[in-house]
């Protein structure tokens, strides 16, 4: 019995043998698939943000650059925080964050809301791709052009005012539509709402719809369904979708610049103005404290979702 064992076990061995002597170089050839995207990863991120960090360290004056190593930048940035009153870079992030939520608080379901049709009642997949084509077009246009798109609509004799005095609604034109809060979120809603729709969808479309029809022959209401079957396997979409709007609206200075008529402050607005008057080592430091802010929030949204086990 032991004889006839032994050539088993010495062919088993010569079967792993290359298996084991293969695995180093499949390891290498893994190295080699990722290296072009790593490549891309070091030169366009990680080297501008360490580009960034040196110069936030660097001495300036109205006349040049000094590179220096100095944390008066940063000093700058915080500075009369430690003091009763709000500082300036306080109010500015508050002035900021309010415009993240506002922005979540309107994306967020109608972004669920259009995802949630497109994946469920929408069968055709042609169809469905010609929607997805429809919510992009905006992008197919500067920034600039869709922000000034506004304008003739929501000035004092734009066309919601006309409207509204033709119908007898109003006396006189209303002011706050054009260059205030609402219309900065207003235009949020128009730029972002698809990075809310494409993570969403892509989650509500992995969802076995055997569970939906298993809650429902459970007697599940669509209530019932939507908030303890859909909700919970969407989180992944919700949460991406989540930090997709708020990385976007944290560093925009465009859209607060134009339908804020240069009057709101943001973090993006502050660092735009600070790169025109060639203070670069100040626009460093506030956009190393801007990062480290969007990093801290999204680190908070991870903690409360576990993407790695969701996804």
């Amino acid at each position: 019995m032991t004889d006839l064992a032994l050539p088993a076990a010495a062919s088993a061995e010569r079967a792993a043998a290359p298996t084991v002597a293969a695995r180093p170089r499949r390891r290498a050839l893994a190295y080699l698939q990722a290296a072009p995207l790593a490549l891309v990863f070091l030169v366009f991120l990680v080297v501008p943000l360490v580009l960034t960090g040196i110069v936030s360290l660097w001495e300036y004056n109205e006349y040049e650059i000094i590179p220096a190593l100095t944390l008066q930048n940063y000093a700058d940035v915080f500075d009369g925080c430690l003091s009763a009153d709000l500082c300036t870079t306080v109010r500015t992030y508050l002035s900021t964050v309010k415009f993240v939520v506002l922005t979540l608080a309107i994306t967020l379901p109608l972004g669920f809301a259009i995802a949630y049709f497109l994946a469920f009642h929408i069968r055709s997949g042609t169809v469905r791709m010609g929607l997805f084509l429809l919510c992009t077009i905006p992008f197919w246009t500067s920034n600039v052009i869709r922000m000034i798109s506004w304008i003739p609509l929501l000035g004092r004799n734009g066309l919601v005012n006309d409207t509204l005095r033709t119908l007898g609604l109003i006396r006189a034109p209303i002011d706050g539509l054009l260059y205030s809060d609402f219309a900065v979120v207003l235009a949020f809603v128009h730029l972002d709402t698809v990075f809310m729709i494409v993570p969403i969808f892509n989650s509500l479309a992995r969802i076995d719809r055997r569970l939906i029809e298993a809650a429902r022959d459970g007697g599940a209401s669509g209530a019932q369904i939507l908030w303890n079957v859909i909700l919970p396997l969407a989180k992944p979409g919700i949460a991406i979708g989540t930090i997709f709007v708020t990385t976007l609206v944290m560093g925009d200075f465009v859209t607060v610049g134009v339908m804020g008529g240069q009057q709101i402050a943001s973090v993006g607005k502050v660092i735009q103005v600070q790169m025109s008057y060639l203070q670069f080592p100040a626009a460093a430091a506030n956009a190393v404290v801007l990062l480290a802010a969007v990093l801290l929030m999204i680190l908070g949204l991870t903690r409360m979702i576990d993407l790695r086990r969701e996804l």
